[in-house]
């Protein structure tokens, strides 16, 4: 009896042994599997490094993969290798070795997955390639050119290219990564911060993203990056296809890679300071076709802010591409004879590093929360503890992808350029959008013609659809109506032109609700409630792995992966956290005066943007709420005056390019996130009452919002009101404020005068300070005047210059 028990004591030993290690590893975690707006806390990622980005997602051998990855570790770090299982089990394989890698690819003819350092067979054993084999950050693998059944290329993020043997993982440096200080062969391309990697053609095609230098990290339209070439050990040096910036390079084999690699197409996405870029290899020849941008927090030189747009196959008759903040229709059969059915589904606001369909929905890897702030730094969010990285999985139905934000694009074929005679411009696309328009300007002293060209098909026919006069120097905006169909359209200069610009404007009809609320926020409390619960929060470092809150009715608690919101006795974390995450001063930074909300940033710009309800005006119960917050890694979630922004770092255009997202009721206390959820502060705890995305505390006295950050589309459509002048006295000449215009819906104008003068007002079309003037009013003595702006009219700021002195208004109505 005694053998007995003390064999069932070791037995338990073990089983004890085994259980913390499963806590350790993360298992434990599975047991929580309630999501939140397709969001599972307990599939939290978590490193020790200043970013926690998903690298990859695959499905393979029954389990859905990822790897996450840090900033800069090409000899590993503490990121792991997770398998999840079809119950949402996480396990964090004990191989993990970490590193910079967001590669992945299945070999067909050896039946593993290749994906960071490890190779997976189809019974899930796990290989690795030890980074002392392979240095640099993995960022994209290609079937080989000569032995694809044994052979597999890497690619660093450094122009690093190996060869490694699929059976015994033998590596062979065929260019060493540029880090690697000596005498090995380089690629010695352009540019940096490795994207793509795929092969066909009989040549294996590489692209990067970024820029080396201080002037990139400042100025995000400096050139940068490459699209580029090798035709194998036997085609010698690298050639450069396009001096771009470059990101994803793939072809309808996918993962997979070609199956006909001498016949099918590559594709290749890219941007530059005009547009997006797709870029096609059609028997041997690259073509190139432009869309917009719905986004310009990607923007920037040093490339940090892409992280891994995709395109992927998700299931559907088309692919599936993120670029740029937007969802893709992307078609399988994409090519110069079939170009048509490139189409936005849906805008969003995380930031996606790989998706794929598993288990009947869509998975997208993310990069939620980072240690480091990067560039991304502004004195309007102040100075906040690091939290510890994070990021999340987030699962969507198919039909989610076309129910998000609004479609919006905006995008040149040519930015303050000279276009020589006859000369045609790449293609623009032309479908997926109901309002579209074009500015049209240039800088020559004479009268020019440009002919507009369209491709009805998506079948290189090309037919005239107008031709336009300008006189010189003149802007002009035109429309296109919705019977003018068509899959691209191009300019075509019919004479010389000097600095000619042909900015594209585009957005889809806004259906939502004016200040909608709705269930999902029932809770969260609005301008006219007197009763709530706020304070700051924060997610914890250290590995701590719950979230802060400070509670404005003096309790401290923290949230854990079972979604229990805790109240802990600790004054001492209580103090420190209101210390550590404390809400900014907005003394000097915003400001609210009679005309509208005046915001001043880091280098004394001033912008002003609308108004909301005019309880805005005054501080809430609990004070001021936050203004600005990375809730998505590299860019801020700004909440001023009744709406939602989307704010870029500086180094992609700062404030210049902030986007309406949504407008609101709403008096936030603050706001963060964890784990992949939003989380917000500024509760009613009566409203709350059976609403599943607040989570009250233990004792039922605080509480706090969670969802995804794409819910708050959900708000309602971006309203406001307001304007440069409001019964403001005005010096002829001097031009108003900017005021924003990008991003709403129906806009019109009220001009008021005391003095009979006339008020220009100009336009800036891109964001960067390209000023038009668009057309003149002329106000008599004690005047007004109203102007209804046309439905497909985008700018993105507006300002006035009155040819008088005078007491002026000016103010916009958005709704």
């Amino acid at each position: 009896m005694r053998a007995l028990y003390k064999k069932r004591g070791k037995a338990f030993l073990v089983s004890f042994c085994l259980l913390l290690l499963g806590l350790w590893l993360g298992i434990g975690e599975g047991r929580s599997q309630e999501s939140y707006s397709g969001i599972y806390p307990h599939l939290a990622f978590f490193n020790d490094e200043g970013e926690c980005g998903t690298g990859a997602v695959v499905p393979w051998a029954g389990r859905l993969w990822a790897i996450t990855y840090a900033p800069h570790k090409p000899q590993g770090s503490s990121d792991k290798l997770y398998e999840i299982d079809s119950d949402l089990k996480m396990i964090v394989r004990s191989e993990s070795v970490g590193g910079t890698n967001a590669n992945r690819m299945i070999h067909r003819e050896s039946q593993q997955l290749f994906i960071g350092l490890y190779v997976i067979d189809e019974n899930r054993k796990v290989r690795v390639i030890p980074p002392s084999s392979m240095f640099g950050r993995m960022t994209g693998n290609a079937r080989h050119l000569s032995d694809p059944a044994n052979k597999i290329y890497y690619g660093t993020m450094e122009e690093g290219i190996y060869e490694v043997d699929v059976k015994s993982l033998q590596v062979k440096t065929l260019f060493a990564d540029e880090q690697v200080k000596g005498s090995e062969v380089k690629a010695n391309l352009p540019g940096y911060h490795g994207k793509g990697l795929y092969s066909g053609q009989g040549r294996l095609v590489y692209s990067n993203n970024g820029e080396h230098g201080k002037v990139a990290k400042l100025d995000p339209f400096v050139p940068s990056g490459v699209l580029a070439e090798w035709a194998g050990e036997n085609g010698g040096r690298w050639e450069i296809i396009q001096r771009n910036q470059f990101t994803e390079v793939t072809g309808p084999g996918g993962i997979y890679g070609s199956e006909n690699p001498a016949e099918d197409p590559l594709w290749s996405v890219g941007w530059d300071a005009k547009s997006l870029m797709v870029m096609l290899l059609e028997q041997g020849k690259w073509h190139c076709y432009r869309l917009p941008k719905a986004s310009h927090t990607y923007d920037g030189a040093h490339g940090w802010n892409t992280e891994w747009p995709r395109i992927r196959d998700i299931g559907e008759d088309d692919l599936l591409m993120t670029m740029h903040g937007m969802f893709w229709r992307f078609p399988k059969t994409f090519s110069v004879a079939n170009s048509a059915g490139i189409l936005p589904r849906s805008t969003y606001l995380k930031v996606v590093g790989d998706f794929c369909q598993w288990q009947g929905r869509v998975v997208l890897g993310c990069d939620d929360t980072a240690r480091s702030e990067f560039l991304n730094k502004r004195k309007a969010k102040g100075e906040i503890a690091a939290p510890q990285s994070q990021s999340n999985l987030w699962f969507l139905e198919a039909e989610q992808l076309d129910q998000l934000g609004p479609v919006i694009g905006r995008g040149a074929v040519w930015l303050n350029e000279d276009v020589a005679k006859n000369q045609t411009s790449d293609p623009f696309l032309f479908s997926g959008f109901k309002r579209r328009a074009l500015h049209l300007s240039h800088a020559g002293k004479g009268k020019v013609s440009v002919d507009l060209q369209i491709d009805r098909k998506g079948n290189g026919e090309w037919v005239a659809l107008r031709s336009i006069r300008l006189d010189p120097g003149q802007y002009l905006w035109t429309d296109f109506s919705d019977e003018q169909e068509g899959a691209w359209i191009r300019l075509k200069a019919g004479d010389e032109l000097s600095q000619v610009s042909a900015w594209f404007t585009y957005s889809g009809e806004d259906g939502r609700s004016d200040g909608g609320q709705g269930k999902l926020f029932a809770g969260l409390t609005t301008v006219d409630d007197d009763k709530v619960v706020g304070g700051v929060i924060r997610a914890r470092n250290g590995n701590k792995r719950t979230l802060q809150f400070a509670s404005s009715n003096g309790v401290y608690l923290e949230l854990g992966v079972d979604m229990k919101l805790r109240n802990i006795e600790n004054k001492q974390a209580f103090d420190l956290l209101q210390e550590k995450a404390k809400i900014p001063s907005r003394k000097g930074i915003l400001s609210v005066d009679s005309a509208s909300v005046l915001y001043v940033d880091d280098k004394g710009r001033r912008f002003r943007l609308p108004k909301g309800d005019a309880a805005y005006e005054k501080s809430g119960v609990l004070g001021w709420g936050r203004l600005a917050r990375e809730v998505a890694t590299e860019r801020d979630l700004f909440n001023c005056h009744g709406t939602f922004y989307e704010l870029p770092a500086e180094n992609a255009g700062g404030f210049a390019r902030v986007r309406p997202v949504s407008s609101h009721r709403l008096r936030i206390s603050d706001y963060c996130s964890y784990r992949g959820l939003l989380v917000m502060s500024g509760i009613d705890l009566e409203q709350g009452k059976g609403n599943s995305h607040v989570i009250r505390s233990e004792d039922g006295q605080s509480a706090l919002w969670v969802g995804a950050i794409d819910d708050i589309w959900k708000l309602g459509k971006p309203v406001g009101e307001g304007g440069p002048w409001r019964d403001s006295w005005v010096k002829a000449g001097q031009a108003s404020d900017v005021y924003l215009m990008t991003g709403y819906d129906r806009k019109t104008l009220h001009l008021e005068s005391s003095e009979a003068t006339t008020i220009l007002m100009q336009v800036d079309i891109t964001g960067r300070g390209d000023w038009k003037d668009m057309r003149s009013f002329s106000l008599s003595e004690a005047g007004q005047v109203d102007f209804k702006f046309p439905e497909a009219f985008q700018a993105y700021w507006v300002r006035f210059v009155s040819a008088k002195d005078s007491t002026l208004t000016a103010q916009l109505r958005y709704w």
